[in-house]
């Protein structure tokens, strides 16, 4: 089984991802933001990667750092899961519709953390929800997780169809970068022979 579990305990945070790569999209997932835990929940359903996470931060400052710590321990649970990555597909791609939105992401399970960020909400807030945590979540997770990361928005007009669309498409891509390749299922996917 493909699974881990990571703490993260700072003086600003104190988290706990479980998460399974073999899983069904089971979530159960209570950061103390609403529409993070939404978010995260899309995130799990979409790429079939049961997750399970708990934190606890410093909101009464801003939500910024719990999101933040949450994207980095996801990224080190995903990196400890995956192990040597061997019989993996590796790569993933997921043009997504939410309604008026439209996103693309592309990513590479590489060990090379990038990410290129091509999005842009037309509202600072979703409720209380800073839309610009969004970019820092996918950053997080991607430097930490390894992955070099495209998101492009194509279209969009709602803040919050914008941001559900970006994880759900991440998800999607996910989760067929995770699957394992019938063709290839004892072997790196790389010429490398290492990733």
């Amino acid at each position: 089984m493909r699974t881990a579990s990571v703490s993260r305990n700072t003086a600003e945070t104190q988290i706990t991802v479980e998460i399974n790569l073999d899983g069904t999209g089971a979530y159960d997932n209570q950061t103390g933001v609403g529409f993070f835990d939404h978010m995260l929940d899309q995130l799990a359903r979409h790429s079939l990667m049961d997750m399970t996470v708990r934190a606890k931060g410093d909101l009464h400052i801003d939500d910024h750092h719990t999101v933040e710590d949450t994207g980095i321990a996801l990224g080190q649970a995903l990196a400890e899961a995956l192990g040597d990555k061997r019989g993996i597909v590796r790569y993933g791609a997921c043009l997504l519709p939410m309604d008026d939105a439209l996103v693309r992401a592309a990513l590479d399970l590489s060990a090379r953390p990038f990410l290129v960020w091509n999005v842009e909400m037309p509202t600072a807030k979703i409720g209380t929800f800073d839309t610009e945590l969004v970019r820092e979540f996918f950053q997080a997770f991607a430097t930490h997780g390894g992955i070099t990361l495209h998101v492009d928005q194509l279209h969009g007009l709602n803040s919050h169809h914008i941001a559900e669309a970006a994880f759900k498409a991440v998800a999607r891509a996910l989760r067929d970068a995770l699957e394992t390749d019938p063709r290839k299922a004892d072997a790196i996917p790389s010429t490398k022979g290492a990733l």
